[in-house]
């Protein structure tokens, strides 16, 4: 990876864009992306979106989603804790002990998840952390106090974890799903524009928000796109580590190469041409099976509007909605490859139909 393409996945990861705050990350990401666009829009709750040849007619649309797990404030108990509830899928059996930022008017509040200690408790009868028992000290002594700094019910907490490079071969942090998306679809748009690529079609370059409550911000910028084709990229669970099912969850590895999904949502003649391109590009894939519903903004891109071509392409990930999420460089690049190549070979106006 370039230097500079580092160093911008650095500072969009390490800055914190939770689901309905996701701004400043949709910020940054428009700075980087910008010098590889002919124009761009934002929506009102702020999914962006860059647009090469925007007066094309055929419409393609590349996607990843920008918005990270976090916490809501919920309750100040006089005596200056807080107990807080889910803003996305946060764990509570991670918190205790993690050091979050709590983000208010007045700026950053540092605080920690706290936990009783082990010579106090009967270990013997220990339960996993809930909802319930999770709660956050922020050097308050009284409810007044918290206030005081800024913080109420209603402001947004988030971990405070950042990027760093494992073993040469994995980066590691929290956020990864998905702005390490939002990071291949820029990477995508750059590369078209320093290789001087010329598309025949219109391509919308999207970074959505609220995929972590129900796919939200693709679900509203899918109508107001009307796109012709869809390509999602999201992460997906590598299943090597201990404790994962295959039987279950696949056989899918970190460095292995972007995973292909089948599912309903999925249009095959999408994902035949992606198999294709990835073939003739000797760029390595894997293959998964979703059930009703990938989960993913393919979903709401797939059955907006008239319905519109869709397709996955997922990045293996190990330790999801953790602040250890884990990804592979190869598979990073690989599906920045397949997306690139995928483009080139794509003629405007291509009909995917099952039945013309």
């Amino acid at each position: 990876m370039r230097e500079e393409s580092f160093k911008f996945l650095e500072t969009y990861l390490n800055n914190a864009a939770p689901t309905g705050f996701e701004s400043s990350g949709q910020k940054l990401w428009l700075d980087y992306v910008k010098p590889y666009i002919d124009e761009y829009f934002v929506d009102t709750y702020g999914s962006v979106v860059g647009v090469i040849n925007p007066e094309a007619e055929y419409k393609v649309v590349i996607e990843a989603h920008a918005d990270e797990i976090a916490w809501f404030v919920n309750y100040i108990t006089p005596e200056g804790y807080i107990y807080v509830r889910r803003n996305g899928g946060s764990d509570a059996l991670i918190a205790p002990s993690k050091r979050v930022n709590i983000h208010t008017s007045k700026g950053m509040v540092k605080a920690v998840f706290g936990w009783p200690a082990i010579h106090v408790r009967k270990v013997e009868q220990d339960k996993a952390p809930t909802m319930e028992t999770i709660f956050l000290d922020c050097g308050a002594g009284s409810r007044q106090e918290v206030e005081d700094m800024g913080i109420h019910v209603g402001c947004v907490v988030t971990f405070d974890d950042e990027l760093f490079v494992m073993n040469d071969k994995f980066y590691v942090g929290r956020a990864l799903d998905n702005r390490i998306g939002g990071f291949m679809i820029a990477e995508v748009a750059r590369l078209l524009k320093e290789n001087g690529k010329k598309l025949p079609f219109g391509l919308y370059i999207v970074n959505a928000v609220q995929e972590e409550i129900g796919l939200r911000g693709a679900e509203m910028i899918a109508h107001r796109i009307k796109p012709n084709l869809a390509i999602i990229t999201d992460v997906t669970h590598d299943t090597q580590s201990p404790m994962y099912e295959k039987k279950t969850n696949g056989d899918l590895h970190c460095g292995k190469g972007p995973v292909l999904t089948y599912g309903p949502a999925v249009q095959n003649n999408v994902l035949n041409m992606l198999i294709d391109v990835a073939q003739k590009n000797n760029i390595p894939f894997q293959r998964a099976a979703a059930t009703r519903a990938t989960g993913t903004d393919t979903d709401a891109f797939a059955y907006s509007n008239e319905g519109v071509a869709s397709a996955l392409i997922s990045l293996p990930l190990k330790y999801m909605h953790t602040t250890v999420e884990t990804v592979h460089k190869d598979d990073i690049e690989n599906i920045i490859q397949l997306y690139y190549q995928f483009l080139l070979q794509l003629e405007s106006g291509h009909d995917f139909r099952y039945l013309k």
